[in-house]
C-alpha cells in the first residue's frame, strides 16, 4: 500500500504541476483524439490529450501521446514533463522495458532536475515488478537491487529512498532464496563442495535475511558430508549463537550429534 501511495503521490505532483502550465497556456483536452499518428498540434492540446488518456486509464495511448509532445516540441518546456509522464505511462501499462528506457531518457538529459528522484525510483520499481520466483533466471532480480540501491544512495533522505530500502530486503531475500535452491539442488546431486559455496554465500552476502539459518545448517550437513568435522561444529556453532531457538540449530545439534558424537558439545 506504501508504494501505490508514493506512485499516486509522483503522479499527482506531475500532473498538478502541468495542469499550472495548461492553465497558463490557456489551452484545453482533446478528448476526440483517436490515434497517435502525426497530425501537427499545439503543444497544450497534445499533452491534454495524453493527460486525459491517462485518466482514463488508457495508459499505453496516453505514453504514445506524451512521445509526440516530446517530438512535435522538443524545446518546449512541456517536453521534460512529457518524457517523465511518459515514463509513468508506460510502468501504469505495465510495459516495463519501455518505462525504463523513458526514465533513463529523462536522466540523460535531465540528471539534474527537480524530478530525477522519482525518475530513479520508477526504473528501480519498474525492473522490482518483473521479478520472477526463484526457479528461474534472477537477472532482473540483480538489477533491480542495483536500481533501488542507487536510489537510497543518491537521495538517502527521500520518501522514495524509504520505500527503496523495504524493497531491497524483499529483493535481497529473493536472491539469497536463489542461492539457497542451487544449494539444494546441488546436495541432492552429491556436489557437496558446489553446494558448500552457495550456502556460504547466502552466510556472506545475505545473512540479514530469512534464510541464514537454514544456510548455516547445509553448511553443517556439507561439512560433515565432505568429512571435515570441525567446520561443522564451526557452523553449527555460529548457528547456536545467533539463531539459539531456531529449528535449524536443532537440527544441526541432533546432527552432530548422530555424525560426529564427540563433537556433540556443539557450544564448547
Amino acid at each position: 500500500m506504501h508504494t501505490k501511495s508514493l506512485r499516486r503521490a509522483a503522479a499527482f505532483s506531475l500532473l498538478a504541476a502541468t495542469t499550472a502550465l495548461t492553465a497558463c497556456g490557456g489551452g484545453s483536452g482533446n478528448a476526440g483524439v483517436r490515434d497517435t499518428a502525426y497530425v501537427a498540434r499545439d503543444v497544450e492540446t497534445l499533452y491534454s490529450s495524453a493527460k486525459d488518456r491517462l485518466d482514463r486509464g488508457q495508459s499505453t495511448l496516453a505514453a504514445a501521446l506524451f512521445d509526440e509532445v516530446e517530438r512535435q516540441h522538443p524545446y518546449s518546456p512541456w517536453a521534460r514533463r512529457a518524457q517523465l509522464m511518459s515514463a509513468f505511462s508506460y510502468y501504469s501499462a505495465r510495459d516495463y522495458n519501455k518505462a525504463i528506457q523513458s526514465a533513463q531518457r529523462f536522466l540523460s538529459i535531465h540528471p539534474g532536475n527537480k524530478d530525477a528522484p522519482y525518475a530513479y525510483y520508477l526504473i528501480g520499481l519498474s525492473y522490482y515488478e518483473q521479478i520472477s520466483d526463484v526457479t528461474r533466471d534472477q537477472r532482473i532480480t540483480e538489477q533491480a537491487r542495483i536500481a533501488l540501491t542507487e536510489v537510497t544512495r543518491r537521495f538517502p533522505n527521500s520518501s522514495y529512498a524509504n520505500d527503496a530500502r523495504l524493497k531491497l530486503d524483499l529483493v535481497e531475500d529473493h536472491l539469497a532464496g536463489k542461492e539457497m535452491e542451487i544449494g539444494r539442488y546441488y546436495q541432492r546431486s552429491g556436489r557437496w563442495l558446489a553446494a558448500q559455496i552457495r550456502f556460504q554465500n547466502v552466510v556472506d552476502e545475505y545473512q540479514t535475511t530469512s534464510h541464514a539459518p537454514e544456510a548455516l545448517y547445509r553448511l553443517t550437513e556439507s561439512s560433515l558430508a565432505l568429512g571435515i568435522p570441525a567446520e561443522a561444529k564451526k557452523y553449527a556453532a555460529v548457528l547456536g549463537a545467533n539463531y539459539p531457538g531456531s529449528e535449524w540449530y536443532d537440527k544441526a545439534y541432533d546432527l552432530i550429534g548422530d555424525k560426529a558424537p564427540e563433537l556433540a558439545s556443539i557450544g564448547g
